[in-house]
């Protein structure tokens, strides 16, 4: 079993017992819907995109219509399905399900945590969130690797020569879905602070135990607004507007 089947199976393993009450794949953003006790609890991924044509012969979704069916934690092990779609609805699962520890949630954005943890070092930000521009001139030195390079944007190819030099490395938790994150932990110097960030990541101190420090994710808190707003092809800058708490976590 590899590192990350590893994390994915901890994590699994850590849920709730629930019913699923919907899956809805937006164009942008995906949101499980699940019952668990007397609650309704909601949890989003980014949408991966489609490998290949779509007029191949296997399908992106292997049960469309048919989803809400399946028990939970199956759902969820989609998460090492070979589509890259069904992963997409596998973390979202995850993040509907892992118990909820408010207690541990700060209402801290990852550009505010990034902007301190950073101030005077050099940040390496795997993935371009939007508030890169204004975090370059918020710490020591920024380099953001991105397999679609923008402006000063490095390419992803610039990887292994790029991340050991960070006092603090940003990773988006899109790795989880294209099953990169293992191998850019590897390759971290010894001592620097590493932060999972974006709407996809769990909220798990699980992840403490393959070296990550901060958790910096987002808890649906309308999620009716929210399924109808991605439904419809909301961007996240829409559905935190519509129901989107932005929190994060540290570890300890």
């Amino acid at each position: 079993m590899s590192a990350l089947e590893q994390l994915f199976a901890r994590l699994i393993d850590a849920l709730e017992s629930g019913r699923i009450l919907d899956v809805t794949m937006g164009l942008h953003w995906t949101m499980i819907t699940a019952r668990v006790g007397n609650d309704v609890q909601a949890g989003l991924a980014a949408t991966m995109p489609s490998i290949g044509h779509h007029h191949r012969d296997w399908p992106d979704v292997r049960r469309p219509g048919r989803l809400g069916e399946m028990d939970a934690r199956e759902l969820a092990a989609l998460t090492s399905s070979p589509s890259p779609v069904e992963r997409s609805i596998g973390l979202a699962t995850i993040n509907a399900l892992l118990p909820r520890t408010p207690g541990r949630w700060g209402d801290l954005n990852a550009e505010e945590v990034i902007a301190e943890a950073g101030a005077g070092k050099t940040v390496v930000m795997v993935g371009h969130f939007p508030f890169a521009g204004r975090l370059r001139q918020r710490v020591g030195a920024l380099h953001v690797l991105e397999l679609d390079p923008r402006g000063d944007d490095l390419p992803a190819a610039r990887t292994p020569e790029t991340i050991p030099q960070a006092d603090v490395l940003a990773l988006t938790s899109v790795t989880l879905l294209n099953h990169t994150l293992p191998e850019l932990l590897a390759l971290r110097r010894p001592g620097a602070l590493t932060l999972l960030l974006g709407p996809s990541t769990p909220l798990s101190p699980i992840l403490y135990d393959w070296g990550v420090d901060i958790l910096s994710g987002s808890v649906v808190t309308h999620p009716d607004a929210v399924r109808a707003g991605l439904s419809q092809g909301a961007g996240f800058r829409q559905l935190h507007k519509m129901g989107v708490r932005l929190v994060t976590m540290y570890r300890g």
